[in-house]
């Protein structure tokens, strides 16, 4: 009797709890190492090829300790890029809202699960084995099973809160987090047309995860960092397995190349340049939205002393309600912020120019009928007009996008 209380104390292991905790850190972490090396990076993106070894011990890790089948995954996310912060995107919070995604991520992902026409359009290439058809996908439930026996054997009663934690592990971090405040709170390198952000330092508890607005900016790289503070411990496992010949990186986000100052003064745009611009346009946007937001406040300063008091309509109160939606897409705004928007702008002035100049920029690589040619006539036109603007920050911007080099 004494022996099986003992077992039901501590299990197998009869471990302190300090040690129960710290293992229970290290599996959650497997299972956050499985996903974003296994189901993100190599198989949802394809940035990476696993050696076979390797790859299966993701599957059956995920499968006892998530319960999640790869095709269903893989679908779900290739479908919030494709459908990203629009009607169709499973788990957008521009969609559903924040505390939707927040709290029930996991709901959605269940849900959108149960579409035929988002696995068959969007899960090709994935496992197809017999140990997928027959066990890890029709037999999902009973991995988390088999997960809850071995933490009550190895931790007796304690191993049902080890499960419990597994269990929350992926859908409070994942589905909630990455997918919920990564679209909402943090920092932002690229201005990808979405919301998502980069929420550091949070990095070693989702594996870079946390890098989401540097991933949608690149999504098939397997490297998710970009600058130099930035520490992508997933990228770091992907190092070591391809050290061991484990693995094999296929795509990494391009780095930035400029020509020296003097070469661009000296030479005509080239298709190089109209390359490095169209590879790095993210990046090129978001030193765009820096003189947006700078032009916005010197005319909300210049208004100021004319503005009308009480007067909720007049186009200082405007522009202060409204200038950080200035520049953003129209796919991330509501439709009385956009009314508004266009009122401001309405008029011509600094702003208006500065605007529309961004618009047309957008345009040269939004282009999908354009040739080379075409293209390149259309960024030369729009340096030279920049340069011809009367807006210091926007000819300083057009010399250096001359300096863009593939």
């Amino acid at each position: 009797m004494q022996t099986f209380l003992n077992f039901l104390g501590g299990g197998l292991l009869q471990l302190s709890w300090w040690k129960v905790v710290l293992i229970t850190l290290v599996l959650t972490h497997i299972t956050i190492a499985s996903v974003t090396i296994f189901l993100h990076r190599s198989q949802a993106h394809r940035g990476l090829d696993l050696h076979p070894a390797v790859m299966h011990f993701f599957r059956f890790w995920l499968w006892l300790t998530t319960g999640m089948v790869t095709k269903e995954w893989v679908s779900i996310h290739r479908k919030h890029h494709a459908r990203c912060e629009r009607e169709g995107d499973p788990h957008s919070p521009v969609v559903f809202g924040l505390g939707a995604v927040f709290f029930r991520g996991a709901e959605l992902y269940r849900q959108e699960a149960t579409n035929p026409d988002t696995l068959k359009r969007f899960g090709h290439g994935t496992p197809d084995d017999w140990m997928e058809r027959n066990v890890y996908s029709r037999h999902n439930l009973v991995g988390i099973m088999i997960m809850l026996a071995i933490d009550i054997a190895l931790f007796g009663l304690e191993g049902l809160a080890v499960w419990a934690v597994q269990m929350a592990w992926i859908p409070f971090w994942a589905a909630g987090v990455v997918n919920g405040i990564g679209h909402a709170l943090g920092y932002r390198n690229f201005a990808s047309p979405d919301t998502s952000t980069n929420i550091i330092p949070i990095g070693i508890i989702i594996g870079g995860e946390e890098l989401h607005n540097n991933h949608h900016a690149y999504g098939t790289s397997a490297k998710f960092s970009s600058k130099w503070y930035e520490f992508d411990l997933g990228w770091v496992y992907i190092s070591i397995l391809r050290f061991f010949g484990l693995a094999k990186v296929k795509k990494v986000a391009p780095k930035l190349r400029l020509q020296p100052e003097k070469a661009a003064n000296s030479l005509d745009i080239s298709l190089a340049t109209l390359q490095g611009v169209i590879t790095h346009r993210y990046e090129i946007l978001a030193r765009y939205a820096d003189i947006i937001s700078s032009t916005a406040k010197e005319e909300i300063a210049r208004l100021r002393p004319a503005i009308k008091e009480n007067d909720p309509n007049c186009k200082w109160s405007l522009l202060s309600r409204c200038g950080d939606w200035i520049g953003r897409g129209d796919e991330v705004l509501e439709p009385e912020q956009r009314a508004e928007l266009e009122s401001v702008l309405h008029e011509e002035g600094k702003l208006s120019t500065v605007v529309r100049m961004q618009v047309e920029l957008s345009r040269i690589w939004e282009s999908s009928s354009a040739s080379s040619e075409q293209l390149l006539a259309d960024l030369r036109a729009w340096c030279q007009r920049a340069q011809q603007s009367g807006i210091d920050s926007l000819e300083q911007f057009a010399q250096r996008l001359r300096r863009y080099a593939a």
